[in-house]
């Protein structure tokens, strides 16, 4: 297996994760891996990964082992981070994006955060931009109990957004998936 980085980012390549769903229908377009990142500061009364709240739970992964879990499954069209909230993870997971995004996945990212709070904090966590640049669709938004869905695609609750975050970034506001437009 060929990777694309640099001695410091080897030392570093390990996530903190609550589990992987290796093959998932429900968190984007297509079939997906789906990585739970451990730890979250929103703590969303009735979250559906509650155990995925405590920053020191769950376990580490290198992203090597990941990269080699998606790599083993030939029906993958995508990867996805949710949680937990991968934002708190966001220097550690952009190398992982990187990767996912040059062997040719989407990725798709579940935030508590509204892209708009992740664009103005990327001055002081450039991590935050930097991981947003790799993502094909954003999930913002933190789950609200009183909103919440079953009938819309990949939202828990109304008040979530699903933001096409290529289009979002090149237009400077925000432009919202369309599933006629996959892709």
């Amino acid at each position: 297996m060929d990777f694309n980085m640099s001695e410091s980012e080897e030392l570093v390549l390990r996530l903190r994760i609550s589990g992987i769903e290796p093959e998932s229908i429900v968190d984007g377009p297509g079939i997906r891996m789906t990585i739970f990142v451990q730890g979250c500061p929103h703590r969303c009364p009735h979250c559906h990964n509650p155990q995925t709240h405590d920053f020191n739970g769950g376990h580490f992964l290198s992203i090597h082992e990941i990269l080699e879990m998606i790599e083993e499954n030939d029906i993958l069209d995508g990867v996805t981070f949710s949680g937990g909230e991968p934002f708190s993870q966001a220097e550690e997971l952009v190398p992982l994006a990187r990767e996912i995004k040059e062997r040719g996945y989407n990725l798709v990212i579940y935030t508590g955060y509204l892209y708009e709070d992740l664009l103005a904090s990327s001055s002081k966590i450039p991590a935050y931009l930097e991981l947003l640049s790799f993502a094909d669709i954003l999930v913002d938004g933190p789950f609200v109990y009183a909103e919440r869905t079953l009938d819309k695609p990949f939202k828990g609750s109304a008040n979530q957004r699903v933001i096409d975050i290529q289009k979002s970034l090149s237009e400077g506001r925000v432009v919202l998936f369309s599933q006629n437009e996959e892709k």
